[in-house]
């Protein structure tokens, strides 16, 4: 089998991101690690081989939103549909693991709607027959600006509408290669302050829907329309409303 790695790598941030976008690793070489074995077991680099230790590396800063993660319920409101919304790590397994379908979308416009009409289309041409617990992956195209600083700035926009229409087919988990599912916020802010109400902005977040969001994949270019398997297990952190995952297509 093929495996296509869809997740960005986790390294530190560029300096001109905003700080509360930012990923801070500090890492301690070889060298050091002898120093630490020294100086904590009085071991000297001599009888270590290649009088070197450990390599270890310290996450300074880490948002669970900030590189290719998997969204929970609890993200997008306190409660939906009457209950508490679930955390990451109370979400079921089987949500991550499954059937994969990539819907093409790389001719809508940055803040422009992918509508229901856009996945029955897509899964028209493809001969996709969308199933329970499938895994939709929009793809974009944007991923090829994840590394610039208006990667935020970019994407379309999937409507409230269309979430509830994969909702209703049984669809639990759901995925783009841009930075958020809902299309730029500037573009949100705008539309809701000019509506001057609720359900405009983050519309397709707070649709009351108990479903998770896998936000800023890569490489979706590398899969076909269909006939894949996805796994994107999120890290298992507690009371969060998000959590990094790997996210990889599984080809035969």
């Amino acid at each position: 089998m093929l495996l296509v790695d869809l997740s960005t790598p986790i390294e530190n941030s560029p300096p001109e991101l905003p700080e509360f976008l930012r990923t801070e690793i500090e890492y301690s070489d070889h060298d050091q690690g002898a120093a630490q074995i020294e100086q904590m077991f009085g071991v000297p680099k001599r009888l270590l081989r290649d009088e070197e230790g450990w390599a270890v590396e310290e996450v300074r800063r880490l948002g669970t939103h900030n590189s290719t993660h998997v969204d929970a319920p609890w993200h997008y409101n306190s409660r939906i549909r009457g209950k508490r919304a679930e955390t990451i790590d109370e979400l079921p397994l089987e949500w991550f693991f499954g059937r994969g379908v990539v819907v093409d979308a790389t001719a809508i416009g940055d803040g422009e709607p992918v509508r229901v009409e856009d996945f029955e289309a897509s899964f028209a041409a493809s001969h996709h027959a969308l199933e329970p617990r499938d895994i939709v992956l929009v793809r974009t195209g944007r991923d090829e600006f994840y590394r610039q600083p208006d990667y935020i700035a970019r994407g379309p926009a999937v409507t409230a509408d269309a979430t509830r229409w994969l909702f209703e087919r049984g669809v639990r988990v759901m995925g783009i290669d841009a930075w958020g599912w809902d299309g730029p916020l500037h573009f949100q802010a705008e539309a809701a302050k000019q509506a001057d109400a609720p359900g405009v902005f983050w519309a397709a977040h707070q649709a009351d829907l108990p479903y998770s969001q896998i936000e800023r994949l890569v490489n979706l270019s590398e899969l076909p329309p269909t006939g894949f398997q996805v796994a994107c297990f999120p890290l298992k952190i507690v009371g969060a409303s998000a959590a990094p995952a790997r996210v990889v297509g599984i080809l035969p």
